[in-house]
């Protein structure tokens, strides 16, 4: 059984009482996938998890903290299967290694294409920001890999291509499971890949003088700039 949510007003201490945290967490979900999250009120929850508000408050003091533990469990599942991906994939040859790794990638988005639906179109961006920065750095991990494997120069900083790797990949990968464009699949993974392969040809690593770090802040959102 998954470990306690954080939110918790009070831990469960009974088997019986973690039972009830889980159908609260599992009616929840599905609340919040088959109604959105307007509708998604504690009282539905409750009913849907067949106890009663009170139960419910026993343990989740309002709607907010019972959404972030539903959104944390689904970004660690997602998290542990994304890093499995890169994981299984890591003794593939680099050619092989990036189309096996976006495969894995849409693999997972395509199951958990509930949750992508839920963070990008019905929550407020303010109250999931954590929650997709967390699944960007998994996706950061598989194509920091393929850079790492491949031993590719690259036509910028490598943390500079990673970055704009990353969103890359990963706009285009969600857009892709939420939207389900006409693409074969295997025709939009081959996209990617050459995608990929035309960032890295660009140009000559050497044609791009380095960036005296003051001038502002780093991919990853530090530096000077990020912190005045």
């Amino acid at each position: 059984m998954s470990r306690p949510p954080e939110t918790l007003r009070k831990a469960p201490r009974q088997d019986r009482s973690r039972r009830m945290v889980e159908r609260i967490l599992e009616a929840a979900r599905l609340v919040l996938v088959e109604e959105g999250y307007e509708r998604a009120t504690t009282n539905r929850i409750a009913s849907r998890a067949e106890v009663s508000p009170g139960s419910l408050y026993q343990y989740f003091p309002d709607k907010q903290a019972i959404l972030v533990a539903v959104i944390d469990r689904y970004s660690a599942e997602i998290g542990e299967e994304l890093t499995a991906v890169l994981a299984d994939r890591l003794d593939l040859p680099p050619d092989q290694l990036v189309r096996a790794a976006y495969e894995g990638l849409l693999d997972v988005l395509e199951e958990h294409r509930e949750y992508l639906r839920l963070v990008t179109q019905e929550l407020p961006l303010s109250r999931v920001a954590g929650h997709v920065g967390h699944v960007e750095r998994r996706v950061a991990d598989l194509v920091g890999a393929y850079l790492t494997v491949s031993r590719t120069p690259t036509p910028l900083p490598t943390s500079a291509s990673a970055w704009l790797l990353v969103r890359m990949v990963e706009h285009l990968s969600v857009d892709y499971v939420l939207q389900r464009p006409d693409i074969a699949r295997d025709v939009f993974v081959e996209e990617l890949v050459h995608l990929t392969a035309a960032h890295l040809a660009a140009r000559p690593a050497t044609a791009v003088p380095a960036v005296a770090e003051p001038a502002g802040a780093r991919p990853d959102g530090t530096g000077p700039a990020a912190r005045s």
